[in-house]
């Protein structure tokens, strides 16, 4: 995407306050950001084009978030992060929604490119601002008690 296209089509713009002080998760955050905004861009082409450019989006999403999920939950299982199975119902919650989305898609429900990727925004602003936010907070935290080094948790990663 070309930066006049990414100033037009923003929808949802990386800001540090998301960030969780993992590299690994942080960059698949900022990936996740530009896939949405891939949506919202494709949203707003031609037909004919939308078609081809969701769809092709989608699908990248969705297996985007599967490898994200598995590496973030493998994290949390490696810290012993003690939200860890309402962290993962959050993930599986997005997941129902993608899944959702692609069946609604397939079926040439009409409205469902929009509609799509505003509640992917939410669940972006949502989940990473507070959700991921907690266990950024606890790792902080275990680092602090020398539970946890930083160099061990590069290393999970």
């Amino acid at each position: 995407m070309n930066e006049k296209n990414q100033e037009n089509f923003e929808l949802v713009s990386w800001d540090n306050k998301y960030a969780t002080g993992i590299e690994l998760v942080d960059t698949q955050h900022k990936q996740l950001f530009d896939l949405t905004n891939e949506l919202f861009e494709a949203c707003h082409a031609k037909e004919f084009e939308l078609l081809n450019k969701f769809e092709e989006t989608l699908h990248q999403m969705v297996k985007y978030v599967k490898i994200h999920f598995e590496a973030e939950q493998k994290i949390l299982k490696a810290i012993n992060y003690p939200d860890l199975h309402e962290h993962i119902k959050q993930h599986d919650i997005l997941i129902k929604d993608i899944l959702a989305a692609v069946k609604d898609y397939k079926e040439d429900k009409k409205l469902v490119p929009n509609h799509f990727v505003r509640t992917l925004k939410d669940w972006i602003f949502g989940h990473i601002g507070f959700y991921d936010k907690q266990y950024s907070i606890y790792a902080q935290e275990q680092i602090k008690k020398g539970v946890l080094t930083k160099e061990t948790l590069k290393e999970i990663q």
